[in-house]
């Protein structure tokens, strides 16, 4: 049964020793809002000027001495993008005007371009390698390894890798086997949830009916989350492959990739997996020759962050809107056309395919506890090293902020890390020491979700930033059930109240009551996990509701109607500011102190950002 992918992957081993040098330019979305795309096609064009060989794809007729130039996925460090790796040099923010540079020094001569490597801002070190650069030391990178060095379009270079391996051994040990080291890795649904997959696929598996189904969450609703979209684009066989396992431990006929239209990268990436799938005998009619047959298709999502939950999904998939149903029956019961389905997520399913090669015993020593294995998230916001990054489960807020996102993007102190989406909740800096878990994350009131990790600092509003979520919840809220729908436009209101300098200190008992109803009988995940935000920086910042509520003030400057902007004594009279202001509500002499009227101060902020010296405060 593993004959095919033996014989593959010594085919490809064979044509890639033609090559001598390989040049790697990151083909993940964010690089290609950079510029990657036009970057790739100049060293296609400056080979041809040159007239030296190459190729873009590992094919029979591979010339001998030829450079490989190829896409990889997401690379994660997506603040340095475009990335280029020329063998172990890693080059970032790379231009189409430093191409001819980059062949005439590096790749012919072997020289180093000190002025494109990423400076370490703590030491100024030049790092040569990708491991020199500190973003990547204390990740764990399994899922993201590959989306860094192989061609994602090219199912032979994934076999090449070691893909389908997995599948070939699920194949010839069967379901039984599949199921137990599953339950031994200790994989939980990345999706949010963590609800442990070996028990979901065995409850799949159970029911007795000739049509089951298998669906491949890839909705990724939450603002600021890009992971699954990544690993689709970067890596899309690993998640194929890990649908192809998932089916045939349940008893799939038929699976389902459930991916949101604003994704048409990943879209495109995964079709063309699954067609190279049917073509090597990899999907359809008995697959391997192990007598399992099993078909793989695309649906889209139209960007319903409900869809996200898991009934919601299944209606969306029927051709309906895509509300929540009550449950039970659960889907494994009763789930696509009524028939016994399981639903996980992009990234749980990438890992299926290395615990089938390595084992689950493998997978469950990493990680903490009973949150084993590694976690992909999307880090944004005020830090210095925005991108993707994957670190075992147990790594400290403290680590990930710090020594993997370099600390606070200007200099402000780190206030608070947002996890989970607009379902989940803020650590404060008292808990950065926390270890990242599942249950840590439920203790403190928030939730792992599927993985965007935001990071806030002193300038952030804590209540402007719970009001920011709670829109999204009731603009996405499909209105189904009373509590989300009126329940989450309540709570906002009481909020706009709080930040239009409205409100008193008895809607706080209100806003906790509203909230505990919500999370109590609302139909589905959304309505019930809604109010965390609000719940959990009321928790951690109360004292910023006080300061809305009693002192009518907003330190930040983030909510106009309690802002104020003053001119202190460090004004040296440079007149930035007063250029700055777009309605000239700043006075003042040239090298005199400036002054602001506050009856045309518009609070737009723009004379506070200008200022170098920092003689203007908020608040």
């Amino acid at each position: 049964m593993a004959k095919l992918i033996n014989d593959i992957k010594e085919k490809f081993n064979k044509q890639y020793a033609n090559i001598d040098k390989r040049i790697v330019v990151c083909g993940g979305t964010g690089c290609i809002a950079g510029g990657s795309q036009q970057v790739y096609e100049a060293f296609q064009k400056e080979y041809k000027k040159r007239g030296l060989p190459y190729t873009v794809e590992i094919t029979d007729g591979c010339r001998e001495h030829s450079t490989y130039i190829s896409k990889s996925g997401c690379q994660g460090f997506c603040a340095q993008g475009p990335l280029v790796s020329v063998g172990d040099i890693f080059y970032t923010k790379v231009k189409v005007s430093d191409v001819e540079e980059i062949v005439e020094k590096t790749v012919m001569k072997g020289e180093v371009i000190d002025r494109l490597l990423y400076v370490n801002p703590t030491d100024q070190k030049h790092c040569k390698t990708l491991k020199d650069i500190p973003f990547y030391q204390k990740q764990h990178r399994i899922l993201l390894a590959d989306c860094g060095k192989i061609n994602p379009e090219d199912i032979n270079e994934y076999i090449a890798h070691g893909g389908y391996e997995g599948l070939a051994k699920a194949l010839e040990k069967g379901q039984q086997f599949v199921i137990d080291e599953m339950k031994t890795s200790g994989l939980r649904g990345r999706g949010g949830a963590g609800f442990p997959t070996w028990l979901k696929w065995d409850l799949t598996r159970k029911p007795q009916s000739k049509v089951k189904y298998m669906i491949c969450n890839g909705d990724e609703g939450d603002p600021g989350a890009y992971m699954d979209r990544s690993l689709l684009e970067g890596n899309p066989h690993s998640v194929v492959e890990g649908m192809i396992i998932a089916g045939f431990a349940i008893g799939a006929t038929r699976g389902f990739f459930y991916i949101r239209a604003e994704y048409p990268l990943a879209i495109e990436r995964v079709q063309k997996a699954i067609d190279a799938c049917y073509k090597k005998g990899l999907l359809g009619k008995n697959i391997l020759g192990s007598g399992f047959s099993y078909d793989l298709e695309i649906r889209f999502g139209a960007g319903a962050f409900v869809c996200g939950e898991e009934t919601a999904l299944i209606t969306s998939i029927e051709g309906n809107r895509g509300t929540p149903r009550p449950k039970p029956p659960f889907p494994a019961v009763k789930g696509l056309w009524g028939k016994p389905t399981s639903i996980n997520n992009v990234e749980t399913l990438a890992n299926v395919p290395y615990i089938m090669t390595k084992g689950g015993a493998w997978y469950a020593s990493m990680g903490s506890g009973k949150s084993t294995g590694t976690k992909v998230f999307a880090m944004t916001g005020k830090v210095k090293n925005t991108g993707l990054i994957e670190v075992p489960l147990g790594i400290t807020v403290k680590e990930v902020v710090y020594d993997i996102g370099g600390g606070p993007l200007h200099g402000d102190k780190v206030k608070a890390v947002q996890t989970g989406g607009p379902s989940g909740g803020v650590i404060d800096g008292d808990h950065f020491h926390m270890p990242i878990t599942y249950e840590s994350l439920q203790e403190i009131g928030s939730i792992m979700g599927s993985g965007g990790l935001i990071v806030m600092d002193e300038t952030d509003c804590m209540v402007d930033i719970a009001k920011f979520y709670l829109e999204f919840c009731v603009d996405e809220s499909c209105g189904k059930c009373s509590p989300c729908r009126i329940g989450g436009y309540q709570l906002l209101g009481y909020l706009n109240k709080i930040t239009d300098g409205t409100a008193k200190e008895e809607d706080l008992q209100k806003i906790e009551e509203i909230a505990t109803a919500m999370k109590r009988a609302s139909l589905c995940a959304l309505g019930q996990t809604a109010p965390n935000p609000v719940l959990s920086t009321l928790k951690f910042f109360r004292h910023e509701y006080d300061e809305h509520i009693k002192d009518k003030r907003c330190h930040t400057g983030k909510c106009k109607n309690l802002a104020k902007f003053e001119i202190t004594d460090k004004c040296v009279g440079c007149g930035m500011c007063k250029k700055a202001c777009p309605v000239g509500a700043i006075s003042g002499e040239i090298r005199q102190k400036h002054s602001i009227d506050q009856s045309k101060c518009i609070k737009c902020g723009q004379c506070f950002n200008t200022c170098k010296l920092k003689a203007i405060i908020r608040g």
